[in-house]
């Protein structure tokens, strides 16, 4: 598989600001998600109604108390589905009484759900316990257009909810889909793709959300992002909320930057070699194409963005990525070759990326979603099938 940082980055930029800033505005927030719509490769078509199948495997809730939400965009519009398996256009008057819609759909009484997924790219959510509350609001177009929730945010309605979700996009070049924990982790959620091949991926190991809740807390610059035994909130969200150090990865970025003042960082993408050294406070690199970027605060690593923004432009962005999955990986000072590939060289020192650190170490197979960046390499919970037959989303034991 093509390693995702050398693909167009524009679901990046969505995952490191989608929900959060939107609460304070909700027009903004309401833009629902293109999940991977735009890194689909062209290639042979895909079946339109692609069977999804449900299953609790929780042993914590029964399929009575789970509550699933299929929303996104489809045909340039925003959409959910409904328990038939077609698409209804999101609408104002899809309020209820309360301010919100109810576009639950339920379980089967036992065992398997099954539905059929019509084309749409967006988010597969699943509450527990109680049901999520999505407004439909006006965009800044006069559009109806969906908020979806921000369970980082403690003024968010959906704040108490026990949920979680998993992207996908799927159209006719295939399925592209993953597990996230770019802004939260709560509930853990295994997908599975059959098609070409029969992939899995998003499958924790014996206790391991219990271990990545323990792994977090027991960092004291990270521990106020564990919510009870609700979710652990990504650090990105959690400085802006004033719950994580703004300042966290300060010294090594310092260190970043003095080390290569006075050396040359080699970066490898698909376009090619890039060199790069420090010269009047900016990374400035060579090679393909001449790219630089400036000193980038805590912020900007663990959202990907700011100073590592990475513009869908093949030279730029690709070398912004992998400087962004080295600062959370805390792999620059450890090799002037980037990217690095070894799992076992990664988040190897005191100032790093704990979050994703106990992502990755929850995970069966070690791919996680624990920040944008997280593509770099292959690293991520994500799978893609350009002949699928079936997608499966199982919530897998507490």
């Amino acid at each position: 598989m093509t390693p995702r940082h050398q693909r167009p980055l524009s679901r990046r930029k969505l995952l490191a600001g989608l929900g959060g800033a939107a609460v304070a505005v909700p027009a903004a927030a309401a833009l629902a998600p293109h999940a991977l719509a735009d890194n689909a490769p062209r290639s042979p078509r895909a079946a339109g109604a692609l069977p999804l199948t449900l299953v609790n495997d929780s042993g914590s809730f029964g399929n009575a108390d789970v509550h699933v939400y299929v929303v996104g965009n489809a045909d340039g519009r925003q959409v959910r589905l409904t328990p038939d398996g077609t698409l209804a256009p999101v609408a104002l008057a899809d309020n209820g009484p309360d301010g919100f819609t109810d576009y639950a759909i339920g379980l089967a009484g036992s065992g398997e759900t099954r539905l059929s997924l019509p084309y749409m790219s967006g988010r597969i959510y699943v509450s527990l316990g109680a049901r999520l509350k999505f407004k439909v609001v006006t965009d800044g177009a006069g559009n109806p257009a969906l908020q979806y929730p921000a369970g980082w945010v403690s003024s968010d309605p959906n704040y108490p909810v026990l949920h979680d979700c998993a992207e996908f996009t799927h159209n006719a070049s295939g399925m592209f889909c993953n597990t996230t924990m770019v802004d939260m982790f709560s509930v853990p959620l295994s997908i599975r793709l059959t098609g070409a091949r029969d992939q899995t991926t998003g499958t924790l190991r014996d206790g391991g959300r219990a271990a990545a809740f323990d792994a977090v807390r027991r960092v004291p610059e990270f521990e106020r992002l564990v919510v009870d035994d609700t979710r652990i909130i990504a650090p990105g969200h959690g400085l802006d909320a004033g719950l994580f150090p703004k300042d966290y990865l300060a010294p090594y970025i310092d260190e970043v930057w003095s080390t290569y003042t006075g050396r040359d960082l080699k970066v490898t993408t698909d376009a090619g070699t890039f060199t790069g050294r420090v010269r009047g406070g900016r990374f400035s690199f060579t090679g393909p194409a001449e790219v630089s970027f400036g000193k980038p605060s805590t912020r900007d690593v663990l959202f990907c963005d700011g100073a590592l923004a990475a513009p869908n432009d093949g030279t730029t962005g690709p070398v912004a990525a992998i400087l962004g999955a080295g600062f959370n990986r805390s792999t620059l000072l450890a090799s002037a070759a980037q990217p690095t590939t070894d799992p076992a060289a990664f988040y190897g020192t005191g100032l790093t990326n704990h979050y994703a650190k106990a992502m990755h170490a929850a995970a069966r197979d070690g791919r996680a979603y624990g920040f944008a960046f997280d593509d770099v390499a292959d690293f991520a919970s994500y799978i893609q099938d350009t002949a699928p037959t079936g997608l499966r989303l199982t919530l897998t034991p507490f």
